[in-house]
Parts: C-alpha cells; sequence; structure tokens
C-alpha cells in the first residue's frame, strides 16, 4: 500500500503565496463509513488545484463540506490562515466561495438573468427585484466569460452548452473568490471545452482559487497547477503538476500499477443471438442493420448527434421505430416498450444513469432487484430475504463499495450508481445487454472494474453492445465497430480494421 508519508509534496513546492482557503485535518464520518479521515487541502490564488481520486476517495465530501453541505466532524477549515466555519451554504457564498457543479439545477421557465441571480437578486425600492438592475448585471457577467447570450432570453431557449455557461455565470454572480469545478466539461463539445479553458485562465488572471475535479488525465495536465490525491477518504498525495507523471497519479489513486487499462481476452464469438434489419425512425436514424453474436463486443462509435443512443433507445423499446425487424435466437420479435425487451433478453443501461438508469431515493436493494420482482414474490408478496439474496450476488460481482445494501443510490458516486444500474438489469439474465457510454464519468480505477467485468460477462456468453464516444475504449473493447454519421451507418470495422484515424475520418465524413 502506498503510505501518505511516500508520496506527499513539501507545501513549499506548491505556492509561495498564502491560500486563500485550505482543510486541516479534516474528518467526516457518516454511518458506517468514515468519508474524510485527517485530510488536507490547500487553494491559491491564481492556481488551479486539480482534486483527483477514485469514486467513493472522498471528492465529494469535500467539495460539500467547503461549501456548507457538510459540517466536519473534526478539523479546522481556514480563509486566509484565519479558522471559519460554513454552518451552511449561505455562509461559504458569503465567504466567496462557490461550486459549479456537473448537473448544476436550472429552471427553463425562467430567464437567464433571474437564474443567475435566483435567491439574490439586486432590490430596488420596496425590497422589490430590481429587474433592470439584474439584466444588466447578469449581461455584464455573461461577457465577462465570453458568452452571447442575452439574459432576458428564457433558459428553454438555450441549448446544452448555453446553460452550462449560464451555471457558471451563476456561481460567478457572488463574485467568487474560491470556484470549485466538479467535472465542468463532462457535457461540452470539444470546441466548448476550449472555450472553458480561456475561462479557467481568466478567473486565474483575476486572482481566484480553483479547485478541479476530473477523471479525464488530459485536462488535468492540460489546466492544472497542482493536484491532490485522495483515496478512500485520506490524502495520499500532493504537489506541483509540473513534478508529476500520469503514472504516478494512477498508482496514488488506486495504490497499484494499473499498466494495462483494457483487460486481455481472446474473443470466441458464438451463434447470432441478435439480428436488426432496416430499422427507421422518421427523425433520428435510416436502415441500421447488423448482426450480434454470443460473446461479442459489438461497439458504436459516432459524434455527437449521430444517432447512437436514439437508436438504442428505440432497441429497448423507449421510443417507436417507423420500419425495421428485430430477431433474437433466429425469432422475429416486437419490441413496443422497455417490458417487451426485457421479456426477449434485451436490456439498457443508459448514459444517465441519474435520470433514467436509477431511483435515487430508493436503496440498492430495491434499484437492484426492480425489474425482476416478479421472480422474488409468491401470490404478490415480496420475499425479503430473496431479494437481499439478489441484490448482493450481483453487487458482489460487481464490486460496488457502499455501507449497505440500505445505502440509497443517490448517496453513492458516480462509478457505483453505474454499478448499481449494471447489476439491476444484470439480474434479470440476459441475452444482450446494451452499454450506453459506460464509463462516462468514472474514474480510472472504477473504469477499469468496468471493463473487466464487460470482458467477463463476454467471456460467459453474454452478447454486449457498447456505445461509447472515448476512441481508446472502443478500441480497447470492442470485437468489431460500427461507426454512425447523421443517423446512419457509415462503416463496420473488423478488429483488425480498428485504428483511431480510421474511426474519426468515417464519423466525420472525411
Amino acid at each position: 500500500m502506498l503510505h501518505q508519508a511516500d508520496t506527499r509534496r513539501a507545501p513549499a513546492a506548491i505556492s509561495t503565496q498564502a491560500a486563500i482557503l485550505a482543510l486541516d485535518g479534516i474528518t467526516k464520518t457518516f454511518p458506517g463509513v468514515k468519508a474524510l479521515s485527517d485530510v488536507s487541502l490547500e487553494l491559491y490564488p491564481g492556481k488551479v488545484t486539480a482534486l483527483i481520486g477514485e469514486n467513493g476517495a472522498g471528492k465529494s465530501t469535500v467539495v460539500k463540506t467547503l461549501t456548507g453541505i457538510y459540517q466536519p466532524d473534526a478539523g479546522t477549515i481556514l480563509m486566509d490562515g484565519q479558522p471559519t466555519a460554513f454552518p451552511a451554504p449561505q455562509a461559504a457564498s458569503d465567504h466567496g466561495v462557490t461550486a459549479i457543479h456537473q448537473e448544476t439545477v436550472l429552471f427553463d421557465e425562467l430567464s437567464v438573468a433571474e437564474n443567475i441571480f435566483l435567491g439574490h437578486a439586486p432590490r430596488g425600492a420596496f425590497g422589490l427585484i430590481d429587474v433592470k438592475a439584474m439584466t444588466r448585471k447578469a449581461g455584464e457577467i455573461l461577457t465577462g466569460i465570453g458568452a452571447t447570450i442575452d439574459p432576458e432570453h428564457k433558459l428553454k431557449d438555450l441549448g446544452i452548452a448555453s446553460k452550462h455557461l449560464v451555471a457558471i455565470a451563476r456561481a460567478l454572480s457572488i463574485d467568487a473568490r474560491v470556484v470549485i469545478m466538479d467535472e465542468p466539461t463532462a457535457a461540452l463539445s470539444h470546441k466548448e471545452i476550449e472555450e472553458l479553458y480561456e475561462l479557467v485562465e481568466s478567473l486565474k488572471a483575476q486572482g481566484k482559487a480553483i479547485l478541479f475535479i476530473s477523471h479525464k488525465f488530459d485536462e488535468i495536465f492540460r489546466i492544472a497547477d497542482n493536484y491532490t490525491v485522495f483515496r478512500d477518504g485520506q490524502l495520499i498525495g500532493h504537489g506541483a503538476i509540473a513534478d508529476v507523471s500520469e503514472a504516478e497519479l494512477v498508482k496514488m489513486m488506486v495504490g497499484r500499477d494499473v499498466s494495462q487499462i483494457f483487460p486481455q481476452r481472446a474473443a470466441h464469438p458464438g451463434d447470432t443471438i441478435l439480428q436488426v434489419t432496416g430499422y427507421c425512425h422518421p427523425t433520428e436514424f435510416e436502415d441500421i442493420g447488423f448482426t450480434l453474436r454470443k460473446g461479442e463486443i459489438l461497439g458504436f462509435y459516432g459524434l455527437v448527434g449521430a444517432g447512437r443512443s436514439e437508436f438504442m433507445q428505440a432497441l429497448f423499446g423507449i421510443t417507436r421505430a417507423s420500419a425495421g425487424e428485430v430477431e433474437i435466437d433466429g425469432q422475429k420479435v416486437r419490441i413496443m416498450s422497455p417490458a417487451d425487451a426485457v421479456a426477449n433478453g434485451i436490456v439498457y443501461v443508459p448514459e444517465d444513469r441519474g435520470k433514467q438508469g436509477a431511483i435515487l431515493d430508493l436503496p440498492i436493494f430495491q434499484n437492484v432487484t426492480l425489474p425482476s420482482l416478479g421472480r422474488i414474490s409468491s401470490r404478490g408478496f415480496l420475499a425479503l430475504a430473496e431479494e437481499f439474496r439478489l441484490a448482493r450476488e450481483y453487487t458482489e460481482r460487481l464490486d460496488l463499495r457502499a455501507a449497505s445494501l440500505d445505502t440509497h443510490v443517490g448517496n453513492l458516486s458516480g462509478g457505483n450508481q453505474q454499478k448499481v444500474v449494471i447489476a439491476k438489469w444484470l439480474a434479470t439474465q440476459p441475452k444482450v445487454i446494451i452499454l450506453d457510454e459506460p464509463t462516462k464519468g468514472v474514474d480510472i480505477g472504477s473504469k477499469a472494474a468496468v471493463h473487466e467485468f464487460m470482458a467477463e460477462l463476454a467471456g460467459q456468453g453474454l452478447a454486449v453492445i457498447m456505445v461509447s464516444s472515448e476512441i481508446p475504449e472502443v478500441l480497447g473493447m470492442s470485437d468489431r465497430v460500427i461507426v454512425m454519421r447523421e443517423g446512419r451507418m457509415v462503416a463496420e470495422l473488423s478488429e483488425a480494421e480498428l485504428q483511431p484515424e480510421t474511426l474519426v475520418r468515417h464519423a466525420a465524413g472525411i
């Protein structure tokens, strides 16, 4: 095991300036689990500090502590070197601490300006909201981050990237000194990510301290000045990003070398299990056709808007295809709903696990057994012991980390939420499993676990369809790859034909 003393860098290597905000010896315990154990963190003016760790390492707990959502059980929060406390989110905001989350809650029916200043709008006579002042200030903030968005427009009229900029403007509307960015690029295109990098540089130039949380090492090495690594709620190492390699960071994160990200496996596809012919949708895709064999991993690759997820949702019965046929084991089947798909052995793990894959307010065991209630019921009554047995079997196979099966899914890290969704569908004993962006927002250690399990499933004869936007994942896991562009199949590549340049050329129409 890699000990803290082995990897900790001297604080002098980070910055000669005083930290704006620091955590010193912070401990936070929840029933059955110590989320943070005597951790420290320093955020310096004009610097980006990357907080790195696997899902469940304690990153989210740190963010909630810094923003006043959680109160530490021990340790000290220091602002400009002085002990302070954030008994509520408003206290953190008053001290200039703001967070930009991966999934910031915004309100479609309100204007851009109203979303930015919700809860702290400028007031005029008689305490009424000064709409003109609010609109003007919102426009100034948007201009300051390079966003050409009309502050009077309704939020529902904006695209995803523009909504993300509104969320950033909202966070900056409090005149922040410390900006926390939690997976800020998850929903952005390459161009929008570059624009975010420019915004980060602008914030650094203004002397703001930035905490940057990302699972993407290219982002970390692109914009971070410093790093801090957590593992299992403990501080493992910190220092200047220029003094560390990617391999060293990975070893600190997972406590071992990850020399081979993708599992070595020999593919031995069996008989054809699924055949799709001429599948069409009026607006999303056209003439999709392919075969899938037992024990095979079939990758689907394409750029944003290619229609991959839309096709998978139709194959699973969430939406209706306008034409086409599906055969399972050589028999034609009609898939008019997800229930039809599950009954015929097709299951779908969606990209948006929080909204489509799990019920966050229910415990783990109830999420896992939800599609299998008929198997664990007798005369209309649930067999609780059988429900726990089934949930335990599949969560243990996926190495899900939680205090207990009673833990609500909403309290789990992103990687463990993904494991719950996969376990839920595996418990139905499917023939075909569709994994839509299975490692999106998942750290490198959990990615390796998901990849190993995918290989294990294929080795047991399950047919796997994997939709992924990550070229290394497509190349490392797929036996064959179908490339889509603008709702159509444009290439089907064998393993021998798989090259990064080939995928990109087909996907971009070059």
